[in-house]
């Protein structure tokens, strides 16, 4: 969603088709491509248009692509890497018929655009019945989404590496703080791991447990996070954006001030000036 909100942004201000490269995900196992849940403007890029300006990714191409990486080369024949993790204002300013390649974190690439972007991030499916009688009581409640990523977060050594997980004191920090400011908080808890987080997860509030949605459908977790009159997120996108779909314009949303295991990489433009890092 980062990625496409960037270039849909590049898309709008050159008045240009937008097209997706979704060969990565030929070989990428974790997750399927997703973005066809939405109302996304969905032009994907054949072979031959990528290998216009990536080439074909035989070994001198892979070589100049190592190399350009590792030197910090931001354009490579019209191929736009991410260089750093945090916003990078020339990357805005870039020009048409790019290819770029990073995760683009950061709501300042694509700020001046949110309400094209809140329009296309729609889910275009109709809510199914289980979730339609959790947004009924999120919306009748003073509703505030928590969201706990596990799963790859845990189990796989070099992804647990990079980022870790938001441990329980995380979770009671930003559930004191929500409390403290919120008359009656009801939490909904969204979690890849609903065992593990209705077993660790107590406190003093009302707790509705969401677990009626699997990965063939976590869209349908986004939408009901995104109508949570405020939220805690986990260090995921998927509740980064769950939150900032949510159009409540007094919402309280809770980040956590550590983002990654590597210390590295400079997150202070990934979370919104708006919301608060505990």
């Amino acid at each position: 969603m980062f990625q496409y909100a960037t270039a849909r942004r590049l898309a709008e201000k050159h008045s240009a088709i937008l097209k997706l490269d979704v060969t990565g995900f030929e070989e990428y196992k974790l997750r399927k491509y997703g973005l066809n849940c939405f109302h996304v403007l969905e032009h994907v890029a054949s072979k031959a248009e990528i290998e216009l300006i990536r080439g074909n990714q035989n070994i001198i191409n892979r070589a100049r692509r190592k190399i350009a990486s590792i030197f910090g080369f931001k354009n490579y024949n019209g191929w736009i890497f991410e260089r750093e993790f945090h916003f990078d204002a020339d990357i805005i300013e870039a020009p048409d018929n790019v290819l770029l390649e990073g995760y683009w974190q950061s709501e300042k690439y694509f700020i001046d655009i949110s309400d094209i972007l809140r329009c296309e991030f729609v889910i275009k499916y109709q809510q199914d019945n289980q979730s339609q009688k959790f947004a009924n009581i999120i919306q009748n409640t003073e509703s505030v989404s928590l969201h706990v990523r596990r799963a790859d977060y845990v189990q796989n050594a070099l992804t647990n590496k990079v980022f870790g997980t938001c441990n329980q004191e995380y979770y009671n920090r930003s559930v004191r703080y929500a409390g403290e400011r919120i008359f009656n908080p009801h939490y909904f808890i969204f979690s890849d791991e609903p065992q593990w987080a209705k077993d660790n997860l107590k406190f003093d509030f009302p707790m509705t447990f969401v677990d009626c949605n699997n990965a063939s459908r976590n869209y349908e977790d986004l939408r009901l996070m995104s109508i949570c009159k405020h939220n805690i997120i986990a260090n995921s996108s998927f509740s980064w954006w769950g939150a900032w779909l949510n159009d409540n314009p007094n919402k309280i949303v809770i980040a956590p001030k550590k983002w990654f295991n590597d210390n590295t990489r400079n997150t202070k433009d990934l979370i919104p000036e708006q919301w608060v890092r505990l």
